[in-house]
């Protein structure tokens, strides 16, 4: 897929996200890989729902710097730490939405726990709701870089697959393409809706 056909599926799926408002108020921010260099990364301050081609920056993946010398969203660290975690990366979606923000306060461990969805097969490689899906829970921090560090220590030890929650923050996940991130964020959006359904249920 040439590098104008990436950027438009990306502006596609960010108007899409915008419509369900998953990142109100300009927050969250959204990439896509151009090789093994560079990734196109949304520009900082602008409402996801209406970005286009022009809104989005070029950014050194290896140095998080932007030639244009425009500001890139402050979460750059995390979504350039992607692409180089994973060399099948091709795009990062990052998003506010409230399922995930709120659970991410309510689970104190270090990973929500998913089992018995049957709609975990929305994300690649998962066959059965017999799986335990295991999503990494990080406290979140004004200092990216020291974020992403954790983030890295953590997946040495530990398969790091789909996405990570940031506590009282948000998700953050990819795909192999961005077909592929968007059906990982639609199909953990709505697994967080349903763990958040179940835990008030059992409550009661």
């Amino acid at each position: 897929m040439t590098q104008h056909l990436q950027l438009a599926a990306l502006v596609e799926a960010c108007h899409w996200i915008g419509a369900k408002g998953w990142a109100p108020a300009t927050g969250g921010n959204m990439s896509v890989r151009e090789d093994a260099r560079w990734c196109w990364l949304s520009e900082s301050g602008k409402d996801k729902g209406s970005l286009t081609t022009a809104d989005f920056l070029q950014v050194e993946i290896a140095t998080n710097k932007a030639p244009s010398g425009r500001k890139p969203s402050a979460e750059t660290g995390l979504h350039t730490l992607i692409y180089r975690l994973f060399p099948d990366a091709a795009a990062v979606l990052h998003v506010h939405t409230v399922n995930a923000t709120v659970l991410s306060r309510v689970e104190k461990s270090g990973e929500l726990r998913l089992s018995g969805y049957e709609m975990q097969k929305s994300l690649s490689g998962q066959t059965t709701h017999l799986d335990t899906l295991p999503i990494a829970l990080f406290d979140n921090d004004q200092d990216i870089d020291a974020l992403a560090g954790r983030i890295e220590a953590y997946s040495r030890e530990n398969p790091l697959r789909y996405g990570f929650l940031l506590r009282g923050h948000g998700l953050t996940c990819w795909g192999r393409s961005v077909e592929e991130a968007k059906r990982h964020l639609e199909g953990l959006e709505f697994l967080f809706e349903c763990e958040m359904q179940r835990r008030l249920l059992e409550r009661r």
